[in-house]
């Protein structure tokens, strides 16, 4: 799940293959939501991310294009019972991928039982190739705190672990913590970086670091950094 191309090779077609193109405010509306399908459409980027109460999306019939939607967002302090059902929600409602919030203070209190047991309640009604990311919120943790949120999530059978809402007072992603997500979870999971991707630099260095997927609202100011040349690419996990 990890690249075997450079981040400083990839032309703008294959950096856009890493973007979870997103929005998530809450005074988002309907029109907000089509205008930021037809610019993901134009900007070739893998998926878009958007709440669940805009959904079904509905998507050009030609559109190479994932759906994704929160869940448990922003907090991540809901029943795990509630999260299943918001996720078993989405799915029914056509979601392709689900990005569920821990509990963060389970994990400050050192709980990655209750950690293990809420992603797993929210995989059972997640089922293959369905993508569960878990969202661990790596800014308002520690390197020790970061590690067993992503063990949990390893344990738990999720896809992808996930640096930040964006929404935290914290802070989003580090190069730091992406680095330290990527060690733990090996090659067995992907990493994305989310909340504070703003540039094509900071999209290169996530990369680099060991991220496989890019949370990014302002996709096109990233990506107008990139080279436009073809080349030969691996399509984001």
């Amino acid at each position: 799940m990890t690249s075997s191309t450079p981040a400083t090779a990839l032309d703008a077609a294959g950096l856009a293959r890493y973007i979870d193109h997103t929005l998530l405010k809450p005074e988002a509306t309907q029109a907000d939501v089509a205008a930021l399908i037809a610019e993901a459409v134009q900007l070739g980027v893998y998926s878009v991310c958007v709440s669940p109460s805009m959904l079904p999306l509905i998507l050009p019939a030609d559109a190479d294009l994932k759906v994704a939607v929160v869940c448990g967002f922003p907090s991540g302090k809901h029943a795990s019972s509630i999260k299943a059902a918001e996720a078993a929600l989405s799915v029914s409602q056509g979601t392709d991928e689900v990005d569920m919030v821990i509990d963060v203070g389970a994990a400050k209190a050192g709980r990655f039982d209750l950690i293990e047991a809420d992603i797993s309640a929210v995989r059972a009604e997640i089922p293959a190739p369905l993508i569960l990311k878990v969202i661990i919120e790596s800014a308002a943790l520690t390197d020790d705190e970061i590690v067993g949120a992503c063990r949990a999530a390893v344990a738990a059978g999720a896809d992808f672990v996930k640096t930040s809402t964006g929404f935290h007072p914290a802070g989003g992603a580090t190069v730091h913590a992406v680095r330290l997500m990527r060690e733990t979870v090996g090659d067995a999971l992907g990493v994305k970086a989310s909340g504070g991707v703003r540039s094509h630099a900071d999209a290169l260095a996530m990369i680099e670091a060991g991220a496989t997927r890019l949370g990014v609202s302002g996709s096109k100011a990233v990506l107008s950094g990139a080279p436009v040349e073809p080349s030969a690419n691996p399509a984001a996990y």
